[in-house]
This record gives C-alpha cells, sequence and structure tokens, in this order.
C-alpha cells in the first residue's frame, strides 16, 4: 500500500516542476515586454530630465523616476540568462524580478497620476489667484455678433448693457469698460471659435498690462502668438473611453474579442466625441450590432480627421437607432442655434404634434433619456424637482455638441430642397438664398441676384413640402420675407435676435399650423408685430414665446397651450381690447414663467373653464390672483412657485374640486393658506418649500384624514413641523426630499 504522505510530496514536486516548466515558457515575451518598455520610455524620461531642469523642479522627482525606469541592468542579466538554456531552472526567479520591477513601475504611474492632478490644480488655482474674478468666458461660434459679444462682457463686468451704434462703437465702449476692470489682470476666454473669424479675434486686443487672450477652436490659427495643438488620442486612451461609455467590464462578453474593440476604436481615430458615441450606441446591444458597426466604419474612404470625416463616423451611431421616432427626434435638435439651451418644454410641444406623443411629456422624456444614454444629448436640471416622481420640466434643458448638432441639420438636407421635411433657413442681415423671392409695390418678384442685376421675374410662389419650418435671423434682419408657400408646414420656429420682429407674411397661409414657437435669442425683449396673421389659422393649438414683448392677442379659437417666458405681457393682458376668454376659449395649459412685469392675472382668465394647468412660476412681482379663481371647474394643477411679492391666495380655490397638485413653493411672503384648503379632496401633491412666512395651517386641514388616495405635501423641515399634529393620518405623507443647491439656473437669466 503507498505512503498518503509520498503521494502529497510527489505532487508538490510535479505541482513545482510544472510551475517552473511555465515560468520558463513565459519568460521570454516578459523579457521582451521589458525590452520593448525601456525602449520607449528612454527618450521621455530625457525630456522629462529636461523639463525638470529648465523649471528648476527639485533633483529629487527625476532621481524617483530614474528609480523605477533604470531596469537596463536587469534586463543585461535576464538577456545573458535567456543565451544559457540549460539555466532554465533560473528563469523563474528572473522573471519574477521583472514582474517585480514592472508592477513597482506601475504603481509609481498610479501615485503620478495623483500627483499630476494636484499639480493642475494647483495651477488652476495660481491662474484664478492671478486673475481673480477677471475671467470672462464668451462662446464665439459659427456666426459671431460683436455687439452681442460685448453686451454679455457688460454683463459679466456687472455693468449696464448698451445699445451700441455699430461694432466700432461696441469696441471702444469694451476697451473703456476693460481699462476700468483692469486694475487687476484680465484673460479672456473665446471659445469655439471658427476658421475666417481670425479679425474678430483681432478686434478684442488692447493694449492693457496683464491682458490675455485665449482662443479655444478646432483649427490651429498660426498668426496668433502661442499654438497649442491637440492630439487625437492615442490608441490605449481611447480604448479606456470606449470602454467606459459602452459600459464594458470583465464581464462583458466582448471583452473576450479584444481585436473587435480594437478595430472599432480604431475607426474612431482617436475623436472623444466619436468614441462617446459610438460607444453609447453599442451599449447592451447584440454582438452581430458590433459586427456591424465595424463594417460600417471600415467601409468609410480614409480622410483626414476633420468635420467631415467626423460627421460621417457620427452618421454610423445615428442609423443605429432602431425607433424611427428617437431619430427624427433628434434631428428636430438642429432646429435651435448653436451653443443655445433647448427648453425640453418646446421639444414636447413639438413631439407631441408631430409624432403623436403624450402631452405629459412621459414618452418624450423616454426618448429623452435614450438619447442621453446614447451620448447624443445632455439633459441639465437648472433647479431640481423636488420628488423624482415629478412630470414638471420648465426647469429642464437640452444641450447638444456643435458637430452633433450639424449632423442633425446635415442630415435634414439630405433630400432635395422641395422635399425636405424639415427646411431650416439660416438668414443674415441683407444676405438671400437664390431661391429667396421678394414681392415688390407692382406685384412682381425679384429673387436677389435678379435685384442686383436690375431684371425683374414673373410673380411665382415659392412651394413648401416641409412638414416643420425654421428661419433663424440676425439682429439686423431687414424683414423683408419672401412669398413663400408653407402648405404642409406643421410646425414654425422662428429664431430671432432683433429688438423688432415681425412675423412672416406667409404665416397666414400655413393653414395646417399647429405649433408655432418664437423665441428671442437677443439681450432686449423684442417687439412682435403682425400677430394678428394667427387669427385664420384653425389648427393652431400650442405657442411659445421668450423674451418678447406679446402684443394684442387676436382670436385664436383652437388655442391649447400658451407659453410666455421672459416676456413682456401688459399689451397682451392690460391693454388688448379683445376679452382674453375670447380671444382663448379653448385654452388647457397656461404657462407664465420669468415674466416680471405680471403684477396680477386678469380675472377673464377665470372665464375659461376649459383650463387644465395653470403655472405662473418666478414672477417676482406677481402680487394677486383672481378672486374668482375657483370658477375654472377643471383645473387639476396650479404652479405658483417663486412668486416673492404673492401674499395670500383666494378662497375661491378650495372650490377647485379637480384639483391634483398645489405649488406653493418659494412663495416667501405668502403668511396665509384659504381656510377651507382642506375641502380640496382630490389634491394629491401640496409643494411648500421655502414658505417661509407661513406660521399656521388653517384647521380644515383635518379633512386630508378622509382623503381615499395617499396625498404627499412637499415641504422643508420648518414647514413639516406644521404638519407634525397630523402625523397620525395614514393617508398623509410628509416629504422633506434634500434639494442640492447650484447657480446653473441664473445662467441665460436675462431680463
Amino acid at each position: 500500500m503507498a505512503d498518503p504522505l509520498s503521494g502529497i510530496v510527489v505532487g508538490k514536486i510535479v505541482n513545482q516542476t510544472f510551475e517552473t516548466v511555465k515560468n520558463a515558457r513565459d519568460f521570454g515575451p516578459t523579457l521582451e515586454k521589458s525590452i520593448e518598455t525601456s525602449k520607449a520610455l528612454d527618450p521621455l524620461v530625457e525630456q522629462i530630465k529636461g523639463y525638470n531642469y529648465s523649471l528648476g523642479r527639485p533633483r529629487e522627482e527625476i532621481e524617483r523616476l530614474e528609480k523605477y525606469t533604470d531596469n537596463k541592468e536587469l534586463i543585461r542579466k535576464s538577456k545573458k540568462l535567456s543565451l544559457n538554456l540549460w539555466k532554465f531552472l533560473l528563469f523563474s526567479g528572473q522573471r519574477a524580478k521583472l514582474l517585480k520591477q514592472y508592477e513597482a513601475f506601475q504603481r509609481y504611474l498610479s501615485l503620478v497620476q495623483v500627483e499630476n492632478k494636484r499639480d493642475l490644480m494647483e495651477v488652476l488655482t495660481h491662474l484664478k489667484g492671478k486673475f481673480g474674478g477677471n475671467i470672462f468666458f464668451v462662446t464665439i461660434s459659427e456666426t459671431p455678433i460683436l455687439k452681442s459679444i460685448v453686451k454679455t462682457l457688460f454683463e459679466y463686468c456687472k455693468h449696464p448693457v448698451h445699445d451700441f451704434i455699430n461694432d466700432e462703437d461696441a469696441i471702444n465702449r469694451l476697451g473703456n469698460l476693460l481699462r476700468e476692470v483692469g486694475k487687476n489682470p484680465i484673460l479672456l476666454v473665446l471659445d469655439d471659435v471658427w476658421p475666417g473669424s481670425e479679425s474678430l479675434v483681432e478686434k478684442f486686443k488692447f493694449k492693457l498690462p496683464d491682458y490675455k487672450i485665449l482662443v479655444t477652436s478646432r483649427v490651429g490659427f498660426r498668426r496668433f502668438d502661442t499654438l497649442c495643438q491637440l492630439s487625437p488620442l492615442d490608441h490605449d486612451p481611447a480604448v479606456s473611453l470606449f470602454c467606459h461609455y459602452a459600459k464594458l467590464n470583465h464581464s462583458s462578453s466582448y471583452m473576450l474579442d479584444r481585436d473587435l474593440v480594437d478595430e472599432i476604436v480604431e475607426a474612431c481615430k482617436g475623436s472623444p466625441l466619436v468614441l462617446k458615441v459610438i460607444a453609447g450606441s453599442l451599449r447592451n446591444q447584440p454582438f452581430e450590432k458590433w459586427l456591424d458597426m465595424k463594417k460600417r466604419l471600415n467601409s468609410q474612404s480614409i480622410l483626414d480627421s476633420n468635420s467631415t470625416d467626423l460627421l460621417c463616423r457620427l452618421q454610423q451611431s445615428l442609423d443605429m437607432l432602431e425607433d424611427i421616432n428617437e431619430k427624427e427626434c433628434f434631428l428636430d435638435m438642429g432646429l435651435f442655434p448653436e451653443d443655445q439651451r433647448i427648453p425640453v418644454t418646446v421639444l414636447i410641444d413639438i413631439w407631441a404634434e408631430m409624432y403623436d406623443l403624450d402631452e405629459d411629456g412621459i414618452k418624450a422624456m423616454v426618448i429623452i433619456h435614450d438619447l442621453i444614454t446614447r451620448n447624443f444629448i445632455n439633459v441639465i436640471a437648472t433647479r431640481q424637482v423636488a420628488t423624482k416622481t415629478d412630470m414638471y420640466y420648465n426647469n429642464h434643458y437640452v444641450m447638444l455638441h456643435d458637430l452633433l448638432r450639424e449632423l442633425a441639420i446635415h442630415q435634414s438636407k439630405g433630400e432635395p430642397f422641395e422635399q425636405r421635411k424639415r427646411l431650416i433657413i439660416d438668414l443674415k442681415g441683407d444676405t438671400r438664398p437664390d431661391w429667396w423671392v421678394v414681392p415688390n409695390q407692382q406685384g412682381i418678384i425679384s429673387n436677389w441676384y435678379s435685384f442686383i442685376t436690375g431684371m425683374l421675374v414673373k410673380q411665382k410662389q415659392l412651394k413648401v413640402a416641409a412638414r416643420i419650418l425654421c428661419i433663424s435671423t440676425d439682429e439686423i434682419f431687414s424683414s423683408d420675407w419672401c412669398d413663400m408657400q408653407p402648405d404642409k408646414a406643421e410646425v414654425l420656429v422662428l429664431n430671432l435676435r432683433s429688438d423688432q420682429y415681425s412675423l412672416p407674411d406667409f404665416t397666414k397661409k400655413m393653414r395646417k399650423l399647429k405649433v408655432l414657437i418664437v423665441t428671442n435669442y437677443g439681450f432686449s425683449r423684442s417687439e412682435l408685430t403682425k400677430f394678428e396673421l394667427l387669427g385664420s389659422l384653425s389648427n393652431l393649438k400650442r405657442i411659445r414665446l421668450e423674451k418678447v414683448s406679446v402684443p394684442c392677442l387676436c382670436i385664436l379659437k383652437n388655442l391649447r397651450k400658451l407659453s410666455l417666458h421672459m416676456c413682456s405681457t401688459n399689451n397682451a393682458f392690460e391693454s388688448c381690447s379683445i376679452q382674453i376668454s375670447d380671444a382663448m376659449p379653448n385654452l388647457v395649459e397656461l404657462s407664465i414663467d420669468y415674466c416680471n412685469d405680471l403684477i396680477k392675472l386678469p380675472g377673464e382668465f377665470c372665464k375659461i373653464t376649459t383650463l387644465k394647468k395653470l403655472s405662473i412660476t418666478n414672477c417676482h412681482k406677481f402680487s394677486a390672483m383672481p378672486q374668482d379663481i375657483g370658477k375654472l371647474v377643471n383645473l387639476e394643477v396650479l404652479r405658483l412657485c417663486s412668486c416673492s411679492d404673492l401674499k395670500e391666495i383666494p378662497e375661491s380655490v378650495a372650490d377647485l374640486n379637480k384639483l391634483r397638485c398645489l405649488d406653493i413653493s418659494d412663495c416667501v411672503t405668502l403668511h396665509i393658506l384659504p381656510n377651507n384648503i382642506g375641502n380640496l379632496q382630490k389634491l394629491e401633491k401640496l409643494y411648500m418649500k421655502g414658505c417661509s412666512n407661513l406660521s399656521e395651517l388653517p384647521d380644515s386641514v383635518i379633512n386630508f384624514g378622509n382623503l381615499k388616495h395617499e396625498m404627499q405635501v412637499i415641504c422643508d423641515e420648518e414647514g413639516s413641523a406644521l404638519w407634525e399634529h397630523l402625523s397620525n393620518i395614514p393617508k398623509l405623507k410628509i416629504y422633506m426630499p434634500k434639494v442640492e443647491h447650484n447657480l446653473i439656473w441664473l445662467h441665460g437669466i436675462r431680463s
């Protein structure tokens, strides 16, 4: 019978032998890897030594680097050992030394990464320490308007914004302003400067002490002093970035085929944007989708890393969208100006009518979140919602990269002019496209080419088949609209910058128009005229106006939603000869936000009994609700948040038997609630965070104990104390959400 102990000993010897042989077999590749690493590091270390000396950095930093990179002696001994194959028993120990050296170097690199981040933060701190509050950041974009840029700089400096006579006047005043604030060093950052804008940059050069200009661009401007060229990502960092956004980890089956990942990453050509978008489109996709993407990318011709090439590669990710609505919704992002936030509520309005999505925005947000997952867009919330179940998106905005916006526009132009689903027109000053025709006083149409040459052509209307028509104009647009026939247009988006703006004459011909979006991106409110043209449009359901003086309303019998953001409402609400209830008899939703001239809501609104949602938010001069608000028998949502002058709510609110949501958050001077508020037996949510002047609740709140459904009170700690005596009511839930405080909402709010 064999001795069990001897079997164990023999087994150990066999295992050790196998391990020794394995280490001997792996010794060669390990040595080769060490030699490769050493060759790659040598020139880099020499460069770092030079920089270390010129910068006067401590010698200890170089000594530490040399300690972990100088493995020449170890490699020499290993190479000598490899020539003596009979010494294979020593390979294991030597390989262990090589691996130990490599692991020590890896630990050193991890430490260096942390130190580099520390050093970068230190440098940035000294940057901020030098320039203090005199760091001004301005986005230039493709179509810069100098006067608008100067106005932005005046705002940064908290100086009154002037109406400049011309560009020269604007630059002269800017020079005076910078000299005034130039007691401390100034850093002006001009971001996203396009080719051809070098002369614009030159205008911002002033002879001031400690005044620096930093320009960022997709191209290098060699005429400027110092050029820092950012190269595409190397392969390994590109793979890391790609795997991060594709959510690849060691448990993912795709990591088993590293060659596939490498090929896809290689085709992205080191562009972080393309890597992010392609990775997002492949996340959680079946293996066949990955193979298809590799085929798509490799089928393209190899071009330079320019915008056309990048668009082609981004296009492959767009083609991966299986839901046709998702693709169409993404293409709608091209309707809005570059570097501007797109209100989510605008997208909901368009998509509800164009793609038959629900009016509450649930399906729209599903699409938005999917586009976020695929890295096509980002969404920012300028103010945090109180609960995650809120479906209130007035504070949500979409942002997308300039190249992705270009992709959306490029796709919209893929069809012949007469057949496009979206017609996007960008008009600058007096420049017009060749097809633009303008009627003259004799009823004859002139195109711009014929006008210049003195020739006249016969009257001919331009037929437009697009369902969405978008027209962007600058601050010097002369409002000479062409004679267009947009018979099939259901959405009209007007992006403007001028102080005076008239609706196009062809608007009255848009019989199928359902949605009108008018947004002023200028600094002062625009006087909007020819509003009466909308009176003949029986299908018009939604109007959103931003930063305009709303004119007298016309009869809009089928209008269902009116949104006013940063508008002047006096002419519409106070000076209009038409009764509001006659002008909008079928209105379902009214949203008024940041309209600081609104003091009270006219009582005529109480006659619009179809109204279901009424939102008056961030209107800081608003102080009085109509006493007859209880007549809005179908009202389900009443939002009055951040109306700092509102002192009380009419008693008739208790008559709103269908009210589900009441929001009085941040009404800081509100001191009392309606006595019979407990009669609101359909109430599901009461928002009252920040009502610091509210010291007690009316006795009727005890009636909430009769509710057959759960009611949520969303408040802060101070408000929660008012409800403590009702904590035994099972259907009443008190929530004190932690709201993240930030000042993002201040960005872009100019009134």
